[in-house]
């Protein structure tokens, strides 16, 4: 597992690096077999984690006549339930690290959280969520009016069936369906892909947090390239005329206060 993950990586890079001479059908067929590689490339780190130690409780003893009783020693603590807001992962698999069904929520992870982990954002309306780290993967669907703030993710983003909402994200492959009104800060090294989408908008990457720099070097992007302005439509087969499912946010109008 260990060695896949570089070279899926540099798989990616390849891909990346051939965008300029590949049709749009090609690219869509080598993003969509990456994709599907890194997902197993997960599936499987998540079989190969340890699975926790089992503890014994000790058990209660009588008390002899006239002593004190000694309270029992305390059980391991059993495996948390994913609580509300807690995103339980994909059905029949593992549970995911993220947040599902919550509304008007501040929602937040760390580094320690994040780290290489998959994350998933499910049914949330009108919620800010801070992703401080760096996360393997984030799928973000079906969610409305949401702000999704991202620290660099080591492979791809997948924003599916999502309306109105805010994404700043980094990642080496975005791709984005059944979505409508939403702006992107993206830094990207892949072509950005969309299908299925109306009135989405993008513009250059440009959130941050302490340690970020940090997170970049872990995830192993390029922080000099950034394609964010190249988005494939696969709803747009013209090669004369500009997609008009997508455009540039002008820039006057990007944020530069996230805060």
């Amino acid at each position: 597992v260990e060695e896949a993950a570089p070279r899926l990586q540099a798989l990616q890079k390849l891909l990346t690096d051939s965008v300029r001479f590949l049709a749009a059908y090609e690219v869509r067929q080598g993003q969509e077999s990456v994709a599907r590689l890194q997902a197993d490339l997960a599936a499987r780190r998540q079989q190969l984690q340890p699975k926790k130690k089992f503890a014994f409780r000790a058990l209660k003893k009588e008390a002899a006549p006239g002593s004190a009783s000694r309270p029992a020693e305390p059980a391991a603590p059993a495996p948390a339930a994913p609580g509300p807001g807690l995103a339980e992962g994909e059905q029949g698999g593992e549970a995911l690290c993220g947040f599902s069904g919550a509304q008007d929520a501040e929602l937040e992870l760390g580094p320690a959280e994040l780290r290489q982990r998959d994350v998933l954002l499910s049914g949330l309306r009108g919620c800010r969520v801070r992703l401080h780290g760096n996360p393997n993967a984030l799928r973000v669907r079906d969610c409305r009016g949401c702000t999704v703030l991202c620290g660099p993710v080591s492979t791809s983003v997948l924003v599916d069936g999502c309306g109105d909402c805010l994404l700043a994200l980094a990642c080496q492959q975005l791709r984005t369906h059944r979505t409508r009104g939403c702006r992107f800060y993206v830094q990207v090294t892949s072509r950005a892909v969309i299908e299925g989408c109306s009135e989405v908008s993008f513009a250059p990457y440009a959130w941050s947090y302490p340690g970020i720099e940090g997170d970049f070097e872990s995830s192993g992007l390029d922080r000099d390239s950034n394609n964010w302005n190249l988005v494939d439509d696969f709803d747009w087969l013209a090669t004369d005329k500009p997609s008009p499912n997508w455009s540039v946010i002008p820039e006057q109008e990007r944020i530069t206060c996230w805060d």
